[in-house]
């Protein structure tokens, strides 16, 4: 099963597409038209997920809730490459809670929770942010906006 959404966030036209396979999903991201960075997400099947916290962080308020990624969790460059270390780090926060987001899907029914490797494909606009380490207001609405993106597809995908 393909799911698709495609939405404006913060200027520029951001394409999310979720493929279900037998032995894996496929989740792409772009604001660029292609594929991009490939990661693939893995998690032991004796890892507990965690559904999302119901307490909104007093730091940011209207920053949604998502489940935190466990420690646990694998994440293994397949193809391609980010061009700066902070974007790097960026395309690793995104799969893995992309993956996570994925996997705690099917939490109303535990048994039935599918812990299929996840392959996520990343191609976002550079930021006009100075390479500091930490993540802009831009990167963190950006980042806010895709993550509602995909709870919303996965709200319409069967697993």
């Amino acid at each position: 099963m393909t799911r698709q959404l495609s939405r404006e966030l913060h200027g520029n036209t951001t394409e999310i597409v979720i493929q279900t396979f037998a032995d894996r999903i496929l989740v792409l991201v772009t604001q660029l038209g292609k594929v991009g960075n490939l990661i693939q997400a893995t998690l032991p099947d004796t890892i507990p997920l965690l559904p999302a916290a119901t307490t909104q962080d007093s730091d940011e308020p209207n920053t949604p809730a998502f489940p935190e990624p466990p420690a646990a969790i694998q994440l293994t460059p397949l193809l391609g490459n980010a061009p700066s270390e902070h974007l790097q780090t960026l395309h690793l926060l995104y799969a893995s809670q992309i993956a996570t987001l994925v996997w705690t899907a099917g939490l109303s029914n535990p048994l039935e929770v599918s812990r299929k490797p996840i392959i996520i494909g990343i191609a976002l606009r550079k930021s006009d942010s100075a390479d500091n380490g930490g993540l802009t207001e831009k990167e963190r609405s950006v980042f806010a906006g895709v993550m509602a993106m995909v709870q919303e597809l996965l709200g319409a995908v069967p697993e």
